[in-house]
């Protein structure tokens, strides 16, 4: 059963949301769609824990990666505002960076995965540094690209968000990122739910993450890590012979650091810290307005995130062809990636999915924003079926609704 409201015109968006919640078990979701300006989806429905306790109308629930095109949003606003340039070496905002090879790193190179910063597993020696902000803010300093920066692309799968949300403290007299979150995007577009950092007084709305890889006991998961380490040497010394680039030991060297799996992903220390590529909480509606915001020139009812030449700016690609952690091309604009979506072509599109499931994006031909979030299921470091179900289905809407805006061709004479 779905709550909420629905536009006639998007009916099949609601269909395809109802297609993709759990059968059995547990597991919710929430879909938020905005067309030229207007709110025409939101709607939610399944459980948002084990106990079985219904998906409510203000249920935030981890997104993974989406988070990263929030952050990216973040940090284009102080460049909007003359803080930032994208031309500027990273070191210029944050003197201790310029270290070890990446003196000269740009941010623009930073924001399209370009820095070569992206192998997490030999900067920390067990994944609960990532909850310390500091800790990880040294260990970025101190860290020497894999590649010199500018010359190849690896998807910054974790320490995207602290590259970006440094800057960003750094130039705004070092506010803590959720702080800055709430002050720059959550109050002035009036979202009901978009954290990066869940405050002590909203920890009740978290939706409980359902899947193996994260609530499976710990030794299973422990066995699990062995087994993907294993297989990924193997494949890579097989990739290799035949002269492929990819060497999956990279894409996990990226993804995965050692004691991945003895954190507690639902537990409050997790929820609490900011991990700006991998632990923001979210409403659909909240990442749906923020894009809509986007896809409508950076202006929404009133309220201007975005100049139309900082968003140009924001969304033109930067690179194509297989990453060196992902081997597909995401064609990386500043910190968003292309949108894939289920029988649409979505061309001007941007955004950031999710592992897990979750995603958002902006079509500024379309004037459409979609989001859609989850709490269980796995699928690939960016989304999976799901959201290019929910996008697609999204779209096609909008092209319906347009076709019959146009009215039928006018008559000819012979």
């Amino acid at each position: 059963m779905l709550h909420g409201t629905t536009h006639p015109d998007f009916a099949d968006v609601a269909r395809s949301l109802a297609r993709i919640l759990p059968k059995r078990g547990p597991g919710g979701a929430a879909v938020c769609v905005y067309h030229r300006g207007e709110k025409v989806v939101d709607i939610w429905g399944g459980t948002r824990d084990r106990a079985g306790n219904p998906w409510q109308e203000d249920t935030v629930s981890i997104s993974f990666s989406t988070t990263k095109g929030v952050a990216s949003t973040l940090l284009h606003m102080h460049a909007d505002r003359g803080l930032v340039d994208y031309e500027a070496p990273v070191r210029e905002y944050w003197p201790e960076f310029g270290t070890a090879g990446k003196e000269s790193l740009t941010v623009r190179q930073l924001m399209c995965h370009e820095a070569g910063l992206y192998a997490i597993a030999e900067m920390v020696d067990h994944a609960s540094e990532m909850l310390d902000w500091d800790q990880m803010i040294r260990r970025l300093s101190e860290a020497a690209p894999r590649h010199a920066p500018g010359t190849d692309h690896g998807y910054h799968g974790l320490t995207y968000g602290w590259l970006v949300g440094e800057i960003v403290r750094r130039v705004s007299g070092g506010k803590s990122f959720a702080e800055l979150l709430d002050a720059s995007i959550a109050q002035p577009l009036g979202l009901d739910g978009l954290y990066c950092g869940v405050p002590a007084d909203q920890m009740h709305r978290c939706a409980e993450l359902m899947a193996p890889a994260f609530d499976a006991p710990e030794e299973q998961r422990k066995r699990t890590t062995e087994r993907t380490w294993r297989n990924a040497r193997v494949w890579g010394q097989r990739l290799g012979r035949i002269g492929l680039r990819y060497d999956p030991v990279e894409s996990l060297e990226a993804l995965i650091p050692p004691g991945m799996d003895d954190l507690g992903f639902n537990d409050e220390a997790f929820r609490a810290a900011s991990i700006p590529a991998a632990n923001g909480f979210f409403t659909a509606r909240s990442l749906a307005r923020m894009y809509a915001c986007l896809a409508q020139g950076g202006e929404l009812d009133g309220v201007r995130l975005l100049s139309y030449d900082t968003i140009r700016k924001a969304t033109e690609e930067q690179n194509r062809g297989m990453g060196r952690v992902v081997p597909i091309s995401m064609r990386w604009r500043l910190g968003y990636h292309r949108v894939f979506a289920v029988r649409a072509r979505v061309p001007a599109g941007f955004g950031h999915f999710g592992f897990g499931g979750s995603g958002a994006w902006a079509d500024p031909q379309r004037q459409l924003a979609v989001a859609l979030t989850v709490n269980s299921g796995v699928g690939t470091p960016f989304g999976d079926s799901r959201i290019a179900r929910i996008g697609g289905a999204a779209a096609r809407a909008a092209d319906r609704r347009r076709r019959r805006a146009a009215g039928p061709p006018s008559p000819t004479r012979a």
